[in-house]
């Protein structure tokens, strides 16, 4: 049996750094964004575009980053990834005009689309014993998990002690650093050889991504039933559709769908879409709840999430981590989407005069406990057992499935409070006149009712990983046996 790399754990140093960064600035600009919306004079139409162009082209790309990873290297597409995102991040930074910040975060977001299949493609290849891949998807998972909801403390500490410049500066040292720690750490390898880059495809599938993530965006200021909206989503179906049929008949096809045919993993990526829709409804109605309900400043906002961070560490790198090598996936997947929802339902109980501690605490960690039990065996299952020329692609799968579900999830989600929020003022205006002040009282209606779709969804999440993932408990080799 040959003898793991000593360095492996080193290894995991950078990866998990990269990870945390590319998760991380998906919502730190979040609380910033209104003070750079005053400094740059950004409209309130237009701000939404700090966001959207983010994650238009992160979730967009991430299929073709993943094939070029597998075609020039991961090792050099990681270290390329990791100098671009921190450029691109300089360049916010100093932005002193709205199209200048707009333009470097659509950077960010290639880049990222390069670094996270990339990572966690190396992640896969380095760590291969069931034991230490065990541990390091649990720091992985962690960290994945954690990374957004760390974001918003990050975030709120850097707005409100130094300012929103820094939550894109603080992307250059922690860049550096991965960068540094790649070049010690990480093994070079070349590009797999037969891997071809099939330009139609990539244009065809980066398209109908792009076409689903704008369209579903479009409808928080137009509504689902704008013609742009209805011609966006239907002409991305359009490419989508043209996409599979092109992934099925060519040579070398950017998406192999040998990948989607495997039961387990089509299963966790399936799971992962549902969790990550869910969750993400969870953060945009809770910083609302805590800022617009309960006062709280941008810096406790983002505290107050800092032990569901915590919950999700524990989740994944401590009990998913020991339980993986022992058990089926599935288990600790359903597991912890039941316990999320179970959380979630506590969610659904809020109301105007909810304090802290005995309501939103409670249902922060048992939230992030479920969800850290999830990802970790949903990261380790999506990419066990992959043939090296389809590593980079596949862990850009399970990526493209987190970024789109926790996009449409957000937006759908955001649609429902939104609704719910407006039938209840206006019932409440009909009964009691429209002196009554009923708007916070609505506005936490609505989240509560959105919540309640957020429960659905991880219990539906909790059904596919029950049903759909039957990969049994891995084989324990004779080194960790006599260990």
């Amino acid at each position: 049996m040959a003898t793991p790399d000593p360095k492996r754990w080193w290894a995991l140093v950078p990866i998990s750094l990269a990870q945390l960064m590319v998760i991380l600035d998906g919502t730190i600009v979040n609380i910033a964004l209104p003070s750079a919306q005053h400094d740059l004079g950004i409209s309130d139409s237009g701000r939404q575009w700090v966001i959207t162009a983010y994650a238009l082209a992160f979730g967009g790309l991430l299929l073709l980053g993943g094939r070029v990873a597998d075609l020039v290297g991961r090792r050099r597409t990681f270290l390329i990834g990791l100098i671009g995102f921190a450029a691109a991040s300089a360049l916010g930074g100093a932005s002193v005009e709205p199209w200048t910040l707009f333009a470097a975060r659509a950077l960010q977001g290639v880049f990222g689309a390069v670094l996270a299949p990339s990572a966690l493609s190396l992640l896969t290849t380095t760590f291969t014993e069931p034991g230490d891949r065990g541990k390091a998807f649990g720091i992985y998972g962690a960290l994945a998990g954690g990374g957004s909801a760390l974001g918003l403390v990050v975030g709120g500490l850097l707005t409100e002690y130094l300012n929103w410049r820094w939550s894109l500066y603080v992307n250059v040292p922690i860049a550096l650093a991965a960068f540094l720690g790649a070049l010690a750490f990480l093994k070079h390898r070349p590009g797999l050889p037969g891997v071809r880059l099939d330009v139609t495809g990539a244009l065809l599938g980066c398209g109908g991504l792009l076409a689903l993530v704008y369209g579903v965006g479009e409808t928080e200021l137009r509504g689902w039933a704008s013609p742009l909206v209805l011609s966006v989503l239907a002409g991305g179906a359009v490419l989508l559709a043209a996409f599979v049929v092109r992934q099925s008949r060519g040579d070398s096809p950017l998406l192999p769908l040998r990948i989607l045919r495997d039961r387990n993993r089509m299963g966790s990526f399936v799971t992962m879409g549902l969790a990550t829709a869910g969750m993400f409804g969870a953060f945009l109605f809770l910083t609302y709840y805590l800022q617009a309900v309960l006062g709280y400043s941008p810096v406790k906002t983002g505290l107050a999430f800092l032990p569901m961070s915590a919950a999700i560490a524990v989740g994944a790198a401590q009990v998913a981590a020991r339980l993986l090598p022992r058990t089926a996936p599935r288990l600790p997947m359903a597991s912890g989407m039941v316990l999320a929802a179970a959380g979630m339902v506590v969610l659904t109980r809020l109301d105007g005069h909810s304090a802290y501690a005995t309501h939103v605490l409670p249902a922060l960690l048992v939230l992030g406990l479920g969800m850290g039990l999830t990802f970790m065996p949903v990261y380790a299952t999506a990419t066990a057992a992959v043939a090296p020329e389809d590593s980079g692609i596949t862990s850009a799968t399970v990526t493209t499935f987190q970024q789109v579900g926790g996009s449409l999830g957000t937006v759908l989600l955001n649609s429902i409070a939104a609704s719910a929020s407006a039938h209840y003022v206006a019932a409440r205006s009909r009964d009691s006149g429209p002196e009554d002040p009923v708007a916070a009282d609505g506005m936490v209606h609505g989240f509560a009712v959105a919540s309640r779709w957020s429960v659905a969804l991880l219990l539906l999440a909790a059904l596919v990983a029950a049903c759909a993932v039957t990969v049994g408990a891995p084989k324990r080799s004779e080194r960790e046996a006599r260990a």
